[in-house]
């Protein structure tokens, strides 16, 4: 049960253009955003979560509908955030922002380009985990804050709480890094490019323009899925939850849905093919594949983080073999290295890169204690 209850979003407008890493310009922009707790007088107890590539703003709570009333919809970190749980709301003025370029209200690839009044579609630009950190800073000059308490996530939602530290480190006191990595894998970047290309060459993409023309390209942004929804689960999970076992009734000896695997897979492709945007994907995935703060440091990722003033607690799970452990260690080391504050966490836990989402007892003991150290 939600310890947070019903929320509404918000939305900010921004009028002022935004200088975007790739060289293009946002001319103006919305931000959709939600916020639990209080924020308290001197505001010093802010804590920005970051969402993972297919989260967005709403991070705990039930949904309000339009008339006010809760809706089935629970937060995607919902059982962390409350009152008496590690983001205590007693404590912590918590906020939640859906990313440019996302698809759940703040301005993205299905938003009106106010050039030509039509979706943006093809023409929206690459954004970066950088874009995301600055869009964010003005979100919170707009509400008060100054600096934050902390800033944190899980996999893209980690990155950006880290790049927060060197774009501005003034501006964090904390940052908890969870299940990330410093930069994509060769490994991981052929995975995103075979799920961007699932999307680019479904017949209903029209080259990004497909809202024009009425459609979506659900078969590519469903494989896409898939394919993710793979990577995000460890064997051993998928070996517990679903093993060879065959359907009722199956057994044709056909490529109909035979094993239960097939018919989760197909099940987390087509939800999430309803709900999702394809040009979104698209760009959510380059952002994970640009993000490397040690590409200007010669690749000395020690070097790059020597900026950051803010405390760290970096988390990695055993069985993610997407963002492994040995990945989280990297960070660790290089702040080991620099004399910074730093305290690391490795949590058992068979449920591969998906971990940083479970209500794990022992995770969120690490997560609680961290947090209780901060002092507002």
């Amino acid at each position: 049960m939600s310890g947070i209850g019903t929320v509404s979003a918000q939305r900010a407008h921004f009028a002022e253009p935004l200088r975007l890493k790739g060289g293009g310009v946002l001319p103006s922009y919305d931000l959709v955003y939600e916020t639990y707790g209080t924020l308290n007088a001197a505001k010093s107890n802010a804590i920005l979560v970051c969402h993972a590539l297919s989260g967005n703003h709403h991070v705990a709570g039930q949904s309000a509908d339009e008339f006010g009333k809760p809706t089935a919809n629970v937060g995607w970190w919902d059982n962390i955030v409350g009152p008496g749980r590690p983001l205590d709301t007693d404590r912590f003025f918590i906020v939640g922002v859906n990313n440019l370029g996302g698809c759940h209200g703040s301005t993205g690839p299905a938003s009106a380009n106010p050039a030509t009044g039509k979706p943006w579609g093809a023409d929206f630009p690459v954004v970066t985990v950088e874009d995301w950190v600055d869009a964010q800073a003005r979100l919170a000059d707009r509400l008060g804050i100054d600096a934050w308490a902390a800033t944190m996530g899980g996999s893209l939602g980690g990155m950006q709480a880290m790049q927060w530290t060197l774009s501005y480190p003034e501006r964090v006191r904390h940052a908890l890094v969870i299940a990330a990595t410093p930069k994509l894998s060769a490994e991981n970047i052929a995975f995103n490019d075979v799920a961007r290309q699932a999307i680019l060459t479904d017949p209903d993409f029209h080259g990004g323009h497909f809202y024009e023309h009425g459609v979506r390209p659900l078969r590519g942004l469903r494989l896409a899925r898939m394919l993710g929804h793979i990577t995000y689960l460890s064997d051993d999970q998928m070996a517990e939850k679903f093993g060879r076992r065959i359907k009722s009734g199956a057994g044709s000896y056909g490529f109909d849905v035979e094993f239960e695997i097939e018919s989760y897979l197909r099940y987390q492709g087509d939800k999430f093919a309803g709900i999702f945007d394809a040009n979104t994907y698209l760009r959510m995935t380059k952002a994970l594949d640009y993000f490397d703060p040690a590409l200007d440091y010669g690749d000395d990722l020690a070097l790059a983080l020597a900026r950051a003033r803010a405390g760290f607690l970096v988390i990695g799970f055993t069985t993610d073999w997407r963002f492994s452990p040995e990945r989280s260690r990297e960070i660790v080391h290089a702040l080991v290295h620099n004399g910074q504050d730093v305290a690391h966490a490795e949590i058992e836990s068979v449920h591969g890169h998906d971990s940083f989402l479970m209500d794990d007892p022992h995770y969120h003991a690490v997560v609680d204690a961290y947090l209780k150290r901060i002092v507002l």
